[in-house]
């Protein structure tokens, strides 16, 4: 597979009364052409935050790319004038977004927003963009769609307003899809229902996914690689078996062990559920020292004053971390 999308030393700072927040710190991610990747972590650890980056909506101020760049098949996106980037969202690079309530305008039909976005990047007819906008229903899953086309977002339910913004996305048949935890607000039927859809659509395609989630369970269905985010850092990489089989940074750890097990307690009347403890730092107080030091239970001095590097511990598995056994990195 070759690279399609390279994020290569991302700084990302916000301005804010407390002082300067740095959100991304040094981020480098690469995607390639037909994979889909898991980006992971809890709120607060700039997922969401390196997903807009590559969109191009960091809002400014207070928000800005104070260094490092991301590159779409060779073209640095971070270089592109405003307009430039509105030509390439939404059609090379197209994202769902958590809640499709705050997404799609309520006083369109659902059918003219979709036929919105084509006509803006294609040159074809309104009689062709609302027909692509009602194969686009067909594709995800939507029944009736010539008739649900002429719906607005409030008459549909939560999980049909998700596949509304999944066809959005994919309507101008984008090389790079972000999916910003696109299940946050549905329940689990619904959850599963639209993570089949992303797999069958990644399929059909061959679009590549950035799929961002907090949900390990979605990344061991889905994701082929993975990257664990905490307070603006990758800490570590990897493809999706040697981070669940072979996880090394304490944080990994931590939140594959946050996902219940009801195998492993058949005589429970309620599976034990490990947490994390303490809570993603203010951005702001982050110390000279790994940032996950104050929630690690094997935290040592020099974590306390140094930041750990992310190197590699196979060809593909990379962490950032003091405590992993040199056996393993041999």
């Amino acid at each position: 597979m070759s690279e399609l999308l390279r994020v290569k030393d991302l700084v990302v700072d916000f301005k804010t009364r407390a002082g300067n927040a740095r959100v991304l710190n040094h981020i480098n991610l690469d995607l390639n052409q037909g994979e889909i990747l898991g980006i992971v972590g809890e709120s607060g650890c700039g997922k969401s935050m390196t997903a807009l980056s590559v969109m191009g909506l960091v809002p400014s101020p207070p928000g800005q790319i104070t260094s490092g760049n991301i590159s779409l098949e060779g073209q640095n996106l971070t270089a592109l004038s405003s307009r430039k980037m509105r030509e390439i969202r939404g059609n090379l690079i197209s994202m769902i977004f958590q809640e499709p309530m705050t997404s799609l305008n309520p006083v369109f039909r659902i059918g003219d927003q979709i036929a919105e976005s084509v006509l803006l990047h294609e040159k074809v007819t309104k009689k062709q963009a609302w027909a692509r906008a009602v194969e686009m229903l067909e594709k995800v899953g939507i029944p009736e769609p010539a008739v649900r086309a002429k719906s607005y977002p409030h008459e549909l339910s939560g999980g049909m307003r998700q596949r509304v913004m999944i066809g959005l996305a994919l309507a101008c048949k984008p090389k790079v899809l972000i999916a910003d935890e696109p299940t946050t607000a549905l329940d689990v039927t619904v959850q599963a229902q639209i993570f089949d859809l992303l797999r069958d659509l990644q399929r059909d395609t061959g679009t590549a996914i950035i799929l961002i989630t907090h949900d390990m369970g979605a990344v061991a269905e889905l994701a082929d690689r993975v990257a664990v985010m905490y307070a603006g850092h990758i800490i570590e990489t990897g493809s999706t078996r040697d981070i669940l089989d072979n996880p090394q940074h304490p944080y990994t750890k931590g939140l594959i062990a946050c996902v219940p097990h009801l195998e492993d307690n058949p005589t429970d009347e309620r599976p034990y559920l490990e947490e994390i403890a303490g809570v993603v730092p203010p951005l702001t107080e982050l110390g000279s020292g790994c940032a996950f030091a104050p929630r690690c239970q094997h935290v040592m001095e020099k974590c306390r004053f140094n930041v750990p590097t992310i190197d590699p511990i196979t060809d593909q598995h990379k962490v950032a971390c003091f405590n992993v056994k040199k056996e393993v990195i041999a």
